[in-house]
């Protein structure tokens, strides 16, 4: 069975025990596609773009929110009142 690998960088679970952070260093700050028997079982991704990739998301929601919110009706509000 095919299976589609979404990172340039692979490495086996063997390696990874091996040398975590040299693992994740292959990936140059990209995912590393993790094998096990030479089928992808996860993606080790470094906490920069974990970040970015959160903050991505975040940003879809709220465009997502905003675009839902569009055309309705502007509530006024005074600072005082808040």
């Amino acid at each position: 069975m095919a299976h589609l690998i979404l990172a340039e960088t692979t490495a086996s679970v063997s390696e990874l025990k091996k040398d975590p952070m040299g693992t994740v260093a292959a990936g140059e700050g990209f995912p590393v596609a993790i094998l096990n028997r030479n089928q992808p079982a996860f993606y080790c991704v470094p906490a920069k773009a974990y970040e970015a990739l959160m903050n991505k998301l975040e940003d879809m929601e709220l465009n997502a929110i905003a675009d839902a919110r569009q055309g309705q009706a502007i509530v006024k509000v005074k600072l005082d009142e808040l």
